[in-house]
């Protein structure tokens, strides 16, 4: 779970590191797939830490009380982010679709 944590801030980093050093046009040209492909990745890992716990904490952690209360409201609703926004499958299509526009024709 720790993993996909650090995976997702790291990609964060990146992604804002980018963002401080690129002008608004370049933003337009060259990040939105990359940040398309993050919030698919975000969602997904969300999706496996969700489970991981529920796991962890076995029949607690499908309890709306108790120890298991948080891990059961995470459980629950980590989807909601994964809808808003733009569906996983389409964020994923318009990374793939940029990195194929932005990829030297000699690789094609």
């Amino acid at each position: 779970m720790i993993a996909y944590a650090e995976a997702m801030q790291n990609y964060l980093e990146n992604i804002t590191y980018q963002m401080c050093n690129m002008s608004h046009e370049e933003w337009n040209k060259q990040l939105a797939g990359p940040i398309g492909l993050f919030k698919m990745f975000c969602t997904r890992a969300a999706h496996e830490i969700a489970d991981d716990a529920v796991n962890i904490f076995g029949g607690r952690g499908i309890t709306v009380s108790g120890m298991g209360r948080n891990v059961e409201a995470f459980h629950r609703t980590y989807k909601f982010g994964a809808i808003l926004g733009g569906t996983e499958e389409i964020l994923g299509d318009l990374g793939v679709r940029q990195a194929m526009k932005n990829m030297p024709k000699a690789m094609l």
